[in-house]
């Protein structure tokens, strides 16, 4: 595909899924009526977010329901799709050495089934008393190109995108569930130390391995969490090229993809020309 038209969703999804369910296919249909090729909803699109960061609670009211990978909630975001590509965010239920485990999870699709998955790697505060770590990054190919998926705290470490680029990916998908401060509120969510940390992580992410990066985010207000938004497009050289601001949207860009990422790195390629003998080892403090 010689151009993509890009495209992440600033939206409110709650614990109702069967009204997500019914709100999608507006979504991804207002979507392809701007001839969106990569639609990244947020993440926990599928079930919402948790109610609290601080202490979160596995009780059926507080934590996002489970659903399985197979089950008909993918399968309905799936014939959604159809011919478009399609990443969104679910808690996933899944079995482990016999036990069931939940995992916070963004799922690739069109209408052919499941491209790809990530399970979120870098859970913060206490999203562990209800999420199992994920325990890798891997790209995937789709119909707009190599995709690699982090999850909103995933992209606060450099390492993850960049083992994304390392694999093959020209796009990044960030799907987000991406609160204002919770210990520094401002009146204003412009103002946000959250908000401009939001913006920065995915400047510096697509300018550091020159990449697109799409990143979607959660709005509106859930249990004691009040979102961001600002879904937004950024090119290779860290410019954000659309952005949502705080209300809900589409954040759209289409670019040629392959052709952008060249000459981003005719000049200085950050990929080809990094120094690994000089590195230290980041396994261990």
């Amino acid at each position: 595909m010689a151009t993509v038209t890009m495209a992440g969703v600033a939206a409110h999804f709650g614990r109702d899924i069967e009204r997500t369910l019914a709100k999608l296919p507006g979504v991804i249909e207002q979507a392809r009526e701007k001839g969106v090729d990569l639609l990244v909803l947020p993440d926990a699109t599928i079930g919402g977010y948790l109610y609290d960061l601080q202490h979160p609670s596995v009780e059926v009211d507080s934590a996002p329901r489970a659903v399985g990978l197979d089950g008909p909630e993918v399968s309905a975001v799936a014939a959604l799709a159809r011919d478009m590509t399609v990443c969104f965010g679910v808690a996933e239920r899944a079995v482990v050495d016999g036990a069931e485990v939940r995992y916070n999870t963004a799922v690739c699709v069109t209408g052919d089934g499941i491209l790809g998955t990530h399970r979120k790697v870098h859970l913060p505060l206490g999203e562990s008393d209800v999420y199992r770590a994920g325990d890798e990054f891997s790209a995937f190919d789709t119909p707009v190109g190599r995709l690699g998926m982090l999850i909103d705290f995933d992209k606060t470490f450099p390492e993850s995108a960049r083992s994304l680029v390392l694999d093959g990916a020209e796009i990044l998908a960030c799907l987000s569930a991406w609160p204002a401060s919770v210990t520094d509120r401002s009146d204003r969510i412009r103002n946000d130390r959250q908000a401009h940390l939001f913006d920065l992580y995915d400047s510096a992410r697509a300018a550091e391995n020159q990449v697109y990066l799409v990143s979607s985010n959660q709005t509106g207000v859930l249990g004691g969490l009040r979102f961001l938004g600002q879904a937004k497009i950024v090119d290779p050289a860290g410019e954000i090229v659309a952005k949502t601001w705080a209300k809900g949207g589409l954040a759209i860009a289409t670019a040629d993809v392959s052709a952008s990422i060249a000459r981003a790195r005719r000049s200085l390629n950050h990929i080809n020309q990094r120094a690994e003998h000089a590195y230290r080892c980041t396994t261990s403090v």
